[in-house]
């Protein structure tokens, strides 16, 4: 009887030892595997990156002209078209057809008076004239384009009517 008792004695040691064996295992290999992924990729302001639009003050809503009158829209103004991003010359109403890569550029190259509203820019979306799902696809895909340019250089956008 006693033979027996320690056979089992030993028998529930060794499972115990081989249970915490799993759990110190699993418990490493869940560390390991934290440890490797990624942090969240959040951005506070002091991270990002100069963009040259720092100076630009921050949008101020109280200066913006009421919906009903967007041509005097004084910032900068952008269209999203099915064939790209057109950028509107305010002093002479040209449409000028730039890629997402050319955005940036062409905001600091502005000077600080093209910016009365603050660090905000008007969009607009062209209607094409025989729509189809390609046409709508491309419209989409250069809006979002446009938008996460924007985003990324810390500029706001006001949507057109």
């Amino acid at each position: 009887m006693r033979e027996m008792v320690r056979d089992v004695a030993r028998g529930m040691v060794r499972g115990t030892v081989r249970d915490i064996l799993q759990v110190t295992v699993t418990l490493m290999l869940l560390g390991a595997l934290l440890g490797c992924s990624k942090p969240p990729q959040t951005q506070s302001v002091e991270m990002r990156q100069a963009t040259g639009l720092e100076s630009i003050p921050a949008p101020d809503p109280s200066k913006y002209p009421p919906l009903s009158n967007m041509g005097s829209w004084k910032n900068p103004y952008f269209v999203v078209r099915e064939d790209g991003i057109g950028f509107v010359d305010l002093s002479n109403r040209e449409i000028h057809m730039l890629s997402a890569e050319e955005i940036p550029a062409e905001l600091v190259s502005l000077p600080p008076s093209a910016w009365p509203y603050g660090r905000v820019v008007l969009v607009a979306q062209a209607v094409p004239k025989n729509p189809t799902k390609e046409t709508k696809a491309d419209l989409r895909k250069n809006r979002a384009l446009l938008l996460g340019t924007l985003q990324q250089l810390d500029v706001q956008f006001r949507e057109a009517p």
